[in-house]
Parts: structure tokens; sequence; C-alpha cells
């Protein structure tokens, strides 16, 4: 992908949750239990930890359970907003996932939940991986989950846009498509695999500790998750 493009699709991303960020946080106010083993298996109280992508705060309550050292950051100022309104007494920023605010070394642990698949372009998805690695610790976690792309009504969508890629009429990589969020914008995600996934951190200087599929009990929602060590 034209890496233009590529940003022009992030800041696209950016506009796009600032658009539906107050329907969009009607559906994410619950904990999807299917996630929590994440949080409960992987923190240790007192740890620095970055929310990466935080969005509403939704895991907010998981995280201070283990008396963590907080901050949450996303790219969506109305997302933040949100964040603040709903837990006014913690740690909320926007900042940009490609040049965090933060110095290298600092934090013990990142997550970075549901993503990096609305990250354009393979290279600025290394980028943003290279620079979650930069500001963990020696020894730092970063614990991320992906979509898995498993329902079927979707694969006519993946199927328009790997044939417009194709014919010449798709500035988008294959495996990305635009959703539609209603009527009001079409996001920009990226089907993973698993093993592109894997070989995708590795390549960005990680270790893989762990890694696997979740799903919720009825199985219509799925995601691919890696613990991967700096």
């Amino acid at each position: 992908m034209d890496r233009e493009y590529a940003k022009y699709l992030l800041e696209k991303t950016r506009q796009d949750y600032n658009l539906i960020a107050d329907e969009f946080s009607v559906t994410r106010k619950e904990i999807w239990p299917e996630l929590v083993f994440l949080f409960d298996n992987y923190l240790a109280e007192g740890e620095k930890i970055l929310d990466l992508g935080c969005g509403n705060g939704r895991w907010l309550e998981l995280f201070r359970k283990k008396k963590v050292d907080y901050i949450g950051v996303d790219f969506s100022e109305r997302l933040i907003e949100i964040a603040k309104r709903n837990y006014p007494q913690t740690k909320f920023q926007t900042a940009d996932v490609l040049n965090l605010p933060f110095p290298s070394d600092y934090f013990d642990k990142i997550y970075n939940i549901a993503v990096l698949h609305h990250i354009p372009s393979e290279e600025l998805r290394r980028q943003s991986l290279e620079e979650a690695k930069r500001i963990l610790k020696p020894g730092g976690v970063l614990i991320l989950t992906v979509w898995k792309f498993h329902d079927k009504k979707k694969l006519p969508l993946l199927f328009k846009y790997t044939i417009l890629k194709l014919i010449g009429k798709s500035g988008l990589d294959f495996k990305d498509v635009l959703e539609p969020w209603g009527k009001k914008t079409k996001r920009y995600y990226h089907c993973f695999s698993k093993k592109e996934l894997i070989d995708l951190v590795r390549e960005a200087g990680f270790k893989i500790k762990k890694s696997g599929i979740i799903k919720n009990k009825k199985g219509n929602r799925q995601n691919i998750y890696l613990i991967a060590e700096k």
C-alpha cells in the first residue's frame, strides 16, 4: 500500500471513530468475559500499564482490580472525552499510535486490544509495534488481540475488495476491507490470520510466548491473541 494512502486511511479511521464514538460506546459497555483471562492471568499489582487504544475505558475495572498504575490512550478525541467522563479520576489522553508520548523502557505491560487491525499497511502496523516495543521495559510484555475473520456474512465484502484490488481499482492491500457502520461511514479493517499476526510481531522484535483463538460461548465473536515479550 502506498504510504501516503495508508496515512490517509489512518486519519480517516480517527475521524470515523470520532463520528461514531457515542454509538460505538453503547456497543462496548460490557466486558467480554472470554477476554478476562488476559487481565487476570497476566497483570501484577503495582505494574505500570498502558491501555493502548483504550476507547471508552471499558476494561478499566479489570485493571483496577489488580491495582496497577494505569494510563489509557486512544487516537479518537471523542472516545477519550467519553472515557474521562465515565472515569474522571483516571489518566486518559489522546495519542498517536505511531509516535507515543512516553519515554523508552517505561511500561511493564502494554494492552493492545482490537487496535492493530485498524492500522493500514504492513509498514505502519510494524511501525506501531516497534513503537510499543520502544516504550516497554526490557522483558516487558505486550498483550495483543485482533478480530478473527470468521463470519460468513462478511465473505462478500472480502470478495468485493479482493476483486477491486485484482482489477486495479482499489488502493487497499489484499485482505483489507472497508466495513460499513450503518450509513455513517466505512471503517478500515485488515483481516489477519494467526500466522500473519505472529510473523508481524516477531518481525517487530518481540518473542512470542503464547498465542491462540478466543471465542465467546456462542462462537459469533472471535479474536486472535498473542502474548509477546520484549
